[in-house]
């Protein structure tokens, strides 16, 4: 019988549909699966009961001939950022630990009422704020890759998402959410081989996912591959009136306008992303990636994206700031954590609560952020960096007259091993520097792999859109795909 778990999103959908397999007996194997890998510590909480009844549901409207979901029968992770009725939802941090809502995030709804179950939910950096996953109070999440020099070193998954790329790269999951505030969808994709879109800032509603930056934080889907993104974003996307940032546009039909025939696309190719000593690997991946777009009938221009080297140092004044500002809430008068010294009065538990709940990297980006809102130093940092983000998009608006879709690398490296970069916050920092340019300006921007690197692992090609067009960025990532011809899988060593 076929391993249902090498099987992805639109296979699984196609074949309950069919009645080749149940529902049910997709859930089972990926269960099987998920309890089998407790070493790569992608979950935070099993749900397998909730996989099976999701499953079962699907097979009894089956059964009574009634009309099937998008995502019928595919059990998915859910990362631990979207809030799920009635189970634990921490955003990987102690200040949320034993939290239980007593609602759905408005994206996990629409996934459940498309026929999706869930195996649990996934672990990622805490309150989404890393590029390793190694920030996270439940521990680090593990790469199921290895570099193929017979060393053993635990390599990161990639962050805030690590948890979900993981989960798809190791078979745990056909595929899972992701959220994307500067570039932890496609990031972490980079890193594990698989695919993932972030979309338009406001196609996915924001509503029950716990804020980092909110002008940033985008959910998206994260899968095997281009298609099974295309029909997962489908089920996630659409208006909400809950959230007010939410785009009141009807959702494309993404999966039936996939098409990797290029001709009449002009790719851009930015050569501000020609950083000075790129890692050889990278730059034959993105020559490559170059020549199958060709071969697609696509014309290569040059392009320019004068305001990017600002686009880092931008983010991490805004990101910071919306963060501090976010992040007040958890104060331990309302929910989550309260540490309450003896004698002490309301500050004294401010203070304690906040010191034991956040984490590291977290404490230093809401001090980064309260720093840079602060009176003295508004205008000086928080001002000029949103001035340079409206610069940064302006660069994006210029670029679009010369092209439809620009091509770059998702990151400047292959993963890295876990604990490589832990003392040094501005070089982790650094791993975000081609992914950043698109959350700012909002624009839709995917990862597919484009081959790996001498050491056996994984290096991803990033697309970025025109705003609303994730049809032209999903076909520009499938014409890569069909060329690629990627099919490296992680060695179960797990």
């Amino acid at each position: 019988m076929t391993d249902l778990t090498k099987l992805g999103v639109a296979a699984i959908r196609d074949g309950v549909a069919a009645g080749e397999f149940t529902a049910v007996e997709v859930a089972t194997a990926f269960n099987t699966n998920v309890a089998a890998a407790k070493v790569l510590n992608a979950f935070i909480v099993e749900t397998p009961e909730l996989a099976i009844e999701a499953a079962q549901a699907v097979d009894a409207d089956r059964a009574a001939g009634k009309p099937l979901g998008k995502m019928a029968g595919v059990p998915i992770g859910m990362k631990d950022l979207f809030c799920t009725d009635g189970v634990q939802t921490t955003a990987a941090s102690h200040m949320l630990e034993g939290f239980i809502p007593q609602y759905e995030s408005t994206v996990s709804g629409k996934l459940w009422a498309a026929g999706a179950g869930m195996l649990g939910k996934l672990n990622l950096d805490q309150f989404a704020m890393g590029s390793s996953n190694e920030t996270s109070y439940f521990g680090n999440v593990i790469s199921p890759w290895r570099r193929n020099d017979g060393g053993n070193a635990a390599l990161a998954p990639g962050g805030s998402s690590g948890g979900s790329s993981t989960a798809i790269a190791a078979r745990l999951c056909p595929a899972a959410t992701g959220t994307d505030t500067g570039g932890s969808i496609r990031q972490p994709a980079a890193f594990t081989g698989i695919s993932g879109i972030k979309p338009t800032y406001g196609r996915c509603s924001r509503w029950g996912i716990v804020a980092f930056a909110s002008s940033l934080d985008q959910a998206g889907p994260m899968a095997r591959d281009v298609r099974d993104c295309a029909i997962m974003l489908e089920a996630m996307a659409g208006f909400d009136a809950k959230d007010s940032t939410s785009l009141d546009l009807p959702v494309p039909e993404w999966e039936a306008g996939l098409s990797g025939d290029l001709r009449g696309k002009r790719i851009g190719i930015p050569k501000e992303y020609r950083l000075d000593g790129i890692d050889e690997d990278i730059a034959a991946m993105w020559d490559n990636g170059i020549a199958w777009l060709k071969d697609a009938g696509a014309e290569i221009v040059e392009i320019s994206l004068p305001h990017t080297k600002y686009a880092l140092p931008a983010y991490y004044i805004i990101a910071p700031a919306e963060a501090s500002s976010n992040l007040a809430r958890y104060d331990g008068v309302r929910y989550g954590l309260r540490d309450l010294p003896d004698g002490a009065g309301l500050q004294d538990m401010y203070a304690a609560t906040r010191a034991a709940g956040f984490g590291e990297e977290v404490r230093r980006r809401i001090m980064i952020g309260t720093y840079v809102l602060s009176a003295g130093f508004y205008d000086a940092y928080y001002t000029q960096a949103q001035k340079v983000r409206a610069l940064i998009a302006r660069d994006f608006e210029n670029a679009w007259g010369q092209c439809d879709l620009i091509l770059a690398p998702t990151a400047p490296s292959a993963a890295f091993g876990l604990g490589e970069k832990t003392s040094d916050p501005l070089s982790m920092y650094l791993n975000d520097v081609f992914a950043v340019p698109a959350s700012l300006a909002g624009l839709p921007a995917m990862s597919v792999p484009g081959g790996i690197d001498k050491q056996g692992l994984p290096l991803g090609l990033q697309i970025i859109g025109k705003a609303l067009d994730e049809q032209s960025v999903l076909n520009a990532g499938l014409a890569i795909e069909e060329r690629a011809g990627f099919t490296a899988e992680a060695d179960k060593w797990w």
